[in-house]
């Protein structure tokens, strides 16, 4: 095994998308990079193709590799398509229909119709057994190990591949949990089982239940795929240690996420929020967002001080797209984004009413969208930026990617031109129009919701399709400023590259502030930190940095809010402090304390240690002025929307210009992976890095 990857000087960044599989080759500082069509049967043999294209541009051979950092879309796809494990569900008697029956919230109170996603493991396949720990921890009735034996038999008859288990209150007490797994693993040592007590060791049964359900029923199908790509990898000559990035944004082992896998959900666009946080950070900028348009989603994640948002839960294949309580909670940490269906594939149509819809559908890698002509029918938005003039059909993804124009024209015509009697530049163009809108309003709201005013923000866009989108949507938002970073068109898989190992564990312990053990919140914390920090040095042994979140709430209320403590030893914290600290946190959430509660008691609800491996400081850089100078370029006809016609507009291929050139909108600058599209009311400047900043002249 190589040097640690604190050490690597030779690294892999590989990210599978539902369209594209973009893969990032650090070779000191100089980065390859190849986007190819990710194969949905087989995803590691894309994976292996984007990876002998970058070493072959670099003259390297796969042994020479120090670690490889992945990324996958794999376990959200099984959950949402329903594409998982057969698997089991041992429960505490009583609490069999609890991940049916949810938390009997309508998410949609006027709906008549609601109709709601039947749970992962139908009831035939949950099996509930004596034995109960109350809510102190406390053993009020033994397990039946007996019932838990006949259970065996069951599991093998059945042919389950993969069990969970979830007994109530089993974040205080897990004996049961463990238990119940040594009776099943003893007799079944090669069946995959998960307890949750371990994959989500937090209140509120649904929620735990929930998370632990998707964890047991994607995990035999990571495991098989993380170790066919593996077995691939070394068969090349890549014997080199590899990793996956987790959905708070850290690097964990595979044998880590092949028992986790449910920390995978949002693995890929973790990277990218990275990678956008790394950027504000060399530019000394407080507040951007990051925009990730790929070919399937649009993520975007606001960025403060340099720290992405977090949550420790989030939902997963929400029945009705953009309502909250229609998906499946996971109880993990992620970082806070959201994600919608507007994608370079998201295909547009024209419903019963005469409205012009986009997505959520996507064309994905195949069929694609009708100019890839791989038997795609279906206007799409990359059909749309084809003819509009912001994609060269003959000169897609480096060239390695033939589209066809004729057939973009052919989609948008039969799909939204006859439909909406429009010719086909206009209805490519309400096309266009309509997904940046989309992407607009839920950026808006976003902010919105998140106490924020998205005008203060910088835009950092990349993904495949960002570059072609971003100037319009900060026109709509009023944002001023827009960074293209270079190698934009991979940017998550870049991200990867800049990820440091860590690992958040959580554990819930409710603890009143007046009864405040000072002994116990110490060990609980120990454990924590030991249980983290092993984690993380299953990957580096580089120095290491330790943050520790109690999540507190006033007694009574039914959620917490997180409150970043100083230090770990609380011997020399009182009440009062721990009260102070929550209440500083309470004012920047809502504005004020509620002085009605001030007779209320304070609690601690659930506990958190986040260790992240320390990595090398940020090269920092000014953001460049510019000048203008006589550059040469070429030409093409491009729709402007300022304008609502094609105009003549100058196209400039990045790797020409230099650190300083001003380039005046309309303007096309292309490169391997993405175009960058600059409208007439932007001028962009080339920074030190190559990043392209676009300004809005009008603003």
């Amino acid at each position: 095994m190589k040097a640690s990857l604190d050490q690597n000087k030779i690294r892999i960044g590989a990210d599978i998308g539902g369209t594209f599989t973009d893969i990032a080759l650090s070779v000191g500082e100089t980065i390859y990079s190849a986007k190819v069509l990710t194969d949905q049967q087989s995803p590691e043999n894309a994976v292996l193709d984007g990876v002998f294209r970058v070493t072959q541009q670099a003259g390297i051979s796969l042994s020479d590799l120090d670690s490889i950092i992945h990324g996958t879309t794999l376990a959200t796809n099984a959950l949402i398509e329903r594409r998982g494990a057969k698997t089991a569900f041992i429960t505490t008697e009583g609490f069999r229909d609890v991940i049916e029956m949810r938390t009997e919230n309508r998410f949609d109170q006027y709906d008549l119709n609601l109709k709601i996603s039947p749970p992962l493991i139908p009831r035939q396949h949950r099996y509930p057994v004596r034995g109960r720990i109350d809510s102190e921890g406390r053993e009020l009735q033994a397990l039946d190990e007996y019932e838990v034996e006949k259970l065996v038999g069951k599991i093998l008859a059945s042919n389950f591949e993969s069990v969970a288990i979830g007994f109530i209150h089993s974040y205080l007490n897990s004996s049961h949990e463990m238990r119940a797994m040594e009776i099943i693993q003893s007799a079944l040592p090669d069946l995959p089982i998960s307890v949750s007590a371990e994959v989500a060791p937090q209140m509120r049964e649904y929620p735990r239940f929930s998370t632990v359900c998707a964890n047991a029923y994607v995990r035999p199908r990571i495991e098989r795929y993380l170790t066919r790509l593996e077995e691939l990898l070394k068969e090349e000559g890549a014997v080199c240690p590899a990793y996956v990035i987790h959905s708070a944004g850290g690097l964990i082992s595979f044998e880590t996420a092949k028992e986790f896998p449910v920390r995978l959900i949002e693995s890929g666009p973790a990277g990218g929020v990275n990678f956008a946080a790394e950027l504000s950070k060399k530019f000394g900028m407080g507040k951007v967002f990051s925009f990730d348009m790929g070919g399937t989603t649009a993520k975007i994640c606001l960025i403060d001080d340099n720290v992405p948002e977090t949550s420790r839960e989030f939902e997963v294949a929400r029945s009705h797209r953009f309502k909250k309580g229609s998906g499946m909670p996971i109880l993990i940490p992620v970082i806070e984004m959201i994600e919608i269906g507007a994608g370079g594939g998201s295909i547009a149509k024209v419903d019963d009413m005469g409205r012009l819809q986009i997505g959520p559908e996507s064309a994905g890698s195949y069929p694609g969208p009708s100019c890839y002509q791989q038997g795609g029918q279906n206007a799409t938005v990359t059909d749309a930026d084809v003819v509009l003039g912001k994609i060269d059909a003959s000169n897609f993804a480096g060239g390695t990617i033939q589209l066809s124009k004729p057939a973009s024209v052919s989609a948008i015509e039969c799909d939204v031109g006859g439909p909406l009697v429009l010719d086909v530049v206009t209805g490519a163009f309400g096309i266009s129009e309509m997904v940046d809108e989309n992407m607009t309003n839920a950026t808006r709201v976003h902010a919105v919701e998140s106490g924020k005013n998205i005008a203060e923000y910088v835009m950092i866009a990349f993904g495949g399709a960002a570059p072609l989108h971003a100037a319009r949507i900060c026109e709509k938002l009023n944002i001023k400023q827009c960074l293209i970073p270079r190698g934009a068109g991979v940017g998550s898989a870049i991200g990867f590259l800049q990820t440091p190992f860590s690992y958040e564990s959580v554990v819930s312990n409710v603890m009143s502030l007046e009864e405040f053990d000072a002994d116990v919140a110490n060990n609980l914390l120990a454990e924590l930190i030991e249980q983290a920090e092993g984690f993380v040095r299953m990957g580096t042994q580089a120095a290491t940095s330790t943050e520790i979140t109690a999540f507190m709430r006033y007694q009574g209320q039914g959620w917490e809010i997180p409150v970043l403590l100083p230090r770990r030893d609380f011997e020399l914290i009182d009440y009062s402090e721990l009260t102070r600290l929550f209440e500083e946190s309470y004012k920047s959430y809502f504005g004020r304390t509620i002085d009605v509660l001030d007779d209320l008691e304070v609690e601690v609800v659930s506990w958190s240690v986040r260790v992240v491996a320390e990595q090398r400081a940020t090269d920092k850089l000014n953001l460049k002025a510019g000048t203008e100078r006589m550059l040469q370029a070429e030409h093409r006809s491009v729709f402007e929307s300022s304008s609502g016609k094609m105009m003549e507009c100058k196209v400039y291929e990045r790797e020409s210009l230099l650190a300083g050139d001003r380039i005046a909108g309309p303007a096309v600058i292309v490169e391997q992976e993405t175009s960058t599209f600059v409208p007439r009311s932007f001028e962009a400047i080339i920074q030190d890095d190559g990043s392209i900043l676009l300004i809005n002249r009008f603003e």
